[in-house]
């Protein structure tokens, strides 16, 4: 149950590092490299944005179940 956790936790971990890089950021960077600038111009939120926001926050809150699971397995 804690190895499968655990996995769970480093996928997890993983997938949110790379799904925050993804995002628009203010003055440019690695979401640009990937499209971003182009659907700045537009104005707004759109829509690839908004399922990008909706995957981050449910990968965040995988990842704190995950963390919690952990601790209440782990506690003495």
């Amino acid at each position: 149950m804690e190895l499968g956790i655990s996995i769970a936790l480093i996928l997890a971990s993983l997938l949110m590092i790379l799904l925050v890089l993804l995002h628009k950021g203010k003055g440019g960077g690695l979401s640009d490299m990937f499209g971003g600038g182009f659907s700045s111009s537009f104005g707004g939120s759109s829509v690839v944005e908004r399922n990008l926001d909706r995957l981050t926050v449910i990968t965040g809150v995988i990842w704190f179940v995950c963390i919690v699971a952990l601790g209440l397995l782990v506690r003495p």
